[in-house]
């Protein structure tokens, strides 16, 4: 009984109380997962040196590729989970959870064999100009990621198929463990035994190990609502293709993250130079961006977090056709996000310099003259994105992908691409800084103009 109704909860509840207790772990746990990589970022900067950061920054688009196919299965499954549990049909949420885990390790191995298989070619696109020293950092580095990418993938994916049968506290206790120990295991590996970046690598990859193993012994264990059997399971190309099709939109936006990172990284080589009037410009402007996106990544986690809280909420209760709750889950998550949002862009303006100070204490003149300035202007508009980034996932609860693709990938691509190109062409390095707000604008302006039809329709059906 305890089993059913940590499901049907979800339909039952006052919906505020609901987003609060789902909300609060899922934050935890994006804020703590995204401590990996500024952790990772914080103790190489200190016990490295800012260059080193430059190097990290070059890896980041891998990684990111390596995330979108976490969320392409985990969210497409969790999605599918929540929504058919809601309808009352157990027994393929159990097998969409089954799918979940053999194409997370499919997709793991594959990212593996790949990577290790082509390191130096995708090295030589990742965006460092010829002699960066920068890039043998990322050398470093990416070598052992790659070793862990299968646990990455597993930890993080099955997080969302968790929070999605109503054990949002599970979830959050899995990525506290591997946060934790990657914690305590990066200064040990960096200061301690002298390893550098490698010993940051190696303290990710473990972390990421107890983490998976802790999330996969709950989902084979009895508490789960829905429960992983390996021994039963059939492959079905329709239950492959509804997790496609719900984990499309988040897929399609970490895989735009990877190309923005790419351009991003090629525009710091190209331009960091020249604007920044020193000869490894390119290398500083990487190191600082990379400091930036950090903090950036930081304050929308929890964002990211509330989203994610919301979506079993929102697929539960519209899947059982209660649409007055959807209404209501979906302003308490915009509001929220919001409000974080807003509390990013003040600590960002008020506080740029000691923040930037804390990842390379011991940093140069001109990179102390760059980040901070490059910290005020993304955070320019943040206010917005809260907004933006619940209103798209929205759709994906509705049933509507295409449309959540669309919105998603407008703030990460449609925008800020052509924003970096062409400013970066006429502004040069302060240009490709300020592509970010200028994209956060026009993405919030043409997501409001959709999502008021989309409320209508709501209120209609209600």
């Amino acid at each position: 009984m305890n089993q059913v109704d940590a499901a049907d909860r979800m339909g039952t509840e006052p919906v505020g109380r609901l987003l609060v207790r789902f909300s609060l772990p899922a934050i935890t746990g994006m804020v703590v997962n995204a401590l990996y990589n500024v952790v990772d970022r914080l103790f190489v900067g200190r016990g490295v040196g800012d260059i080193a950061l430059g190097g990290l920054s070059l890896c980041l688009p891998l990684m990111t590729i390596g995330m979108a196919f976490a969320m392409l299965f985990g969210v497409g499954a969790a999605n599918l989970i929540s929504m058919r549990l809601g309808q009352g049909r157990r027994e393929e949420a159990e097998s969409a959870l089954n799918h979940c885990l053999i194409l997370l390790i499919l997709a793991g191995v594959i990212l593996t064999t790949l990577g290790l298989l082509f390191m130096e070619p995708l090295l030589g696109m990742l965006g460092a100009q010829e002699g960066s020293e920068a890039l043998g950092f990322a050398r470093e580095y990416l070598r052992i990621i790659l070793y862990g990418i299968v646990f990455s993938l597993v930890g993080f994916g099955f997080s969302h198929c968790t929070r999605a049968q109503g054990f949002p506290t599970i979830t959050m206790i899995s990525m506290l463990i591997g946060a934790g120990l990657n914690t305590v295991l990066d200064p040990l590996f960096i200061f301690a035994f002298g390893w550098g970046v490698e010993g940051a690598a190696w303290a990710t990859i473990i972390s990421q190990l107890a983490s998976c193993i802790w999330i996969l012994s709950f989902n084979f264990g009895k508490k789960a609502v829905i429960r992983l059997r390996l021994s039963s399971f059939r492959p079905r190309l329709g239950i492959i293709f509804n997790i496609l099709a719900f984990g499309s939109a988040q897929f399609l936006l970490q895989f735009i993250m990877s190309a923005v990172q790419l351009i991003n990284n090629t525009a710091m080589g190209w331009y960091g130079a020249a604007a920044l009037g020193v000869a490894n410009g390119g290398d500083i402007a990487l190191s600082g961006m990379n400091i930036c996106g950090s903090l950036v990544m930081l304050i929308m986690m929890p964002v990211f977090g509330i989203n994610q809280g919301a979506q079993p909420i929102l697929g539960y209760n519209y899947g059982a056709k209660k649409y007055h709750r959807v209404f209501r889950a979906y302003l308490g998550a915009v509001g929220g996000a919001t409000a974080i949002c807003c509390v990013g862009f003040i600590l960002g303006h008020l506080f740029a310099d000691g923040l930037v100070r804390l990842f390379a204490p011991r940093g140069s003149e001109a990179l102390f003259r760059f980040a901070p300035w490059c910290l005020k202007v993304m955070t320019m508009l943040m206010p917005l994105a809260g907004f933006q980034i619940v209103s798209s996932n929205f759709y994906v609860v509705t049933g509507r992908p295409k449309t959540s693709i669309f919105l998603t990938s407008l703030r990460q691509c449609l925008a800020l691409l052509p924003c970096i190109l062409i400013f970066g062409r006429v502004w040069g390095l302060w240009g490709v800084v300020a592509a970010t707000p200028v994209a956060d604008g026009f993405s919030f302006l043409l997501t409001g103009t959709m999502i008021l039809f989309e409320l209508r329709k709501l209120r209609r059906m209600e």
